[in-house]
Parts: structure tokens; C-alpha cells; sequence
């Protein structure tokens, strides 16, 4: 299920043009479009949820499925054997912008610590 007011909804139901550079049946990613790193790319559940505070016990098969997305992306950028980071902001105080549950994938460069 999509939520008509969500960009990333948006992005999954084709509405909104998207650099995408992995898909399966039930995650997207496609590229940041204000990168923080040479490679940033978003990872999502083609399903609607708001923020990894809103899953339950029973999205545990979706957030795998992210997760193996995420190493998917780096894999395919050549970033996995140098190092990545995969960032979920949840929430105002944790930098969510979009409220459609996301993990950052960033790499290409040493990234400094801490990162906030």
C-alpha cells in the first residue's frame, strides 16, 4: 500500500522520476538527489511506513529485505570491500526529512565519525 502524499510513494507508483539502480518485488533504490557522498543512494519498502519507530515484529522479512538491498547497492557501486555506511534517520531529532521509512547507503570516500 502507497500513501498518495508521500514522495517516495510517489517514486515507487512511477509518478515522480527517479534514478533507480536496484528494485525487487518489494524494495527500491535509487540515487540521493543531493548526494553527501559520491555514491548515496535510498534504499525503501515499496510499502508504506513511515519510520523504522512505526514496523512491528512482522516486518521483520521487509527490513532483511532492505538490508540485503543495501549491500546489493554497494556491491554494484564497488564500495563494498573499501567500507559504506547505511544511515536510517527515524524521526525529527534523528534528521528524518521524508516520512516513508529509508536507509541511506553512502560511500566512495572515507566518511568521518561521528557523523551528527
Amino acid at each position: 500500500m502507497t500513501n498518495d502524499h508521500c514522495l517516495f510513494c510517489r517514486i515507487v507508483d512511477g509518478d515522480v522520476p527517479a534514478d533507480v539502480v536496484h528494485e525487487t518485488e518489494h524494495v527500491l533504490a535509487f540515487r540521493d538527489v543531493s548526494p553527501k557522498a559520491p555514491t548515496h543512494v535510498l534504499v525503501i519498502p515499496k510499502r508504506h511506513i513511515a519510520s523504522l519507530a512505526e514496523t512491528d515484529d512482522g516486518d521483520t522479512t521487509l527490513l532483511g529485505e532492505v538490508m540485503i538491498a543495501a549491500r546489493d547497492v554497494a556491491r554494484g557501486a564497488g564500495i563494498d570491500e573499501a567500507g559504506f555506511r547505511i544511515v536510517a534517520n527515524t524521526g525529527g531529532d534523528g534528521g528524518q526529512t521524508v516520512h516513508h521509512l529509508h536507509v541511506h547507503v553512502l560511500g566512495g570516500r572515507a566518511l568521518g565519525w561521528p557523523p551528527g
